[in-house]
């Protein structure tokens, strides 16, 4: 609603992130939300020890925190910088207050809640059904189409290698093998940080 925007203006704050910097941590209470102005983040969470989980990479325009949103209001994931961020961060009473006046606004949020859990849904089914490689491929392809490419062709985000093995649900060791392997099978190229996808078809067929 138009007439809400002087009231957002008044009560979000801009926060600026450094890359590696934490936003939030899992087992935080919840604060806030957060919405990324520009940058990227990476929401990931504690598994098997000191192993992590990256459960989603996100980007300009992207919601952070709404997880920690229900009856118990602790953060149940971490979210740290990839790279500097800038974030609007909106307090939880008047996230709320902004729900119940804002009907479209609500329903937008309702629509990104289904298509998360959807998503979520799928990489669980990935992560139980599909071998390490089809994951992998899974992920690089997943990354491009979020975030296209750069003007030489490669993925447009840089991710080191341990963060593509917690994205992937697999140890560095294994996605350092299956990289090399894409590599001596010319699918993927890869210059430091930057991975080039050559063969998308191939990559999909991977994913079966």
């Amino acid at each position: 609603m138009k007439e809400w925007l002087p009231a957002i203006d008044a009560h979000r704050k801009t926060i600026n992130a450094k890359k590696g910097a934490v936003i939030f941590e899992e087992g935080a209470p919840v604060e806030g939300i957060y919405f990324i102005n520009e940058g990227k983040a990476k929401v990931h969470k504690k598994w098997d020890g000191e192993k992590e989980l990256i459960v989603r990479i996100a980007g300009t325009g992207a919601i952070l925190g709404h997880r920690g949103l229900g009856k118990s209001l602790f953060y149940p994931v971490s979210a740290t910088a990839l790279e500097p961020v800038s974030l609007c961060f909106i307090d939880l009473d008047f996230f709320y207050a902004t729900t119940k006046v804002n009907p479209d606004f609500t329903f937008r949020l309702m629509m990104f809640f289904a298509e998360e859990l959807q998503e979520s849904e799928k990489n669980m089914r990935n992560l139980a059904h599909m071998t390490v490689k089809g994951r992998l491929a899974q992920t690089l392809l997943m990354l491009q189409e979020k975030f296209g490419k750069t003007p030489d062709g490669a993925i447009n985000i840089s991710l080191s290698r341990q963060d593509i093995a917690s994205l992937t649900g697999a140890t560095y060791e294994t996605v350092f093998r299956m990289m090399s392997e894409l590599m001596e099978e010319k699918l993927i190229m890869t210059n430091n940080k930057s991975i080039t996808i050559n063969d998308e078809e191939r990559l999909k067929a991977m994913r079966n």
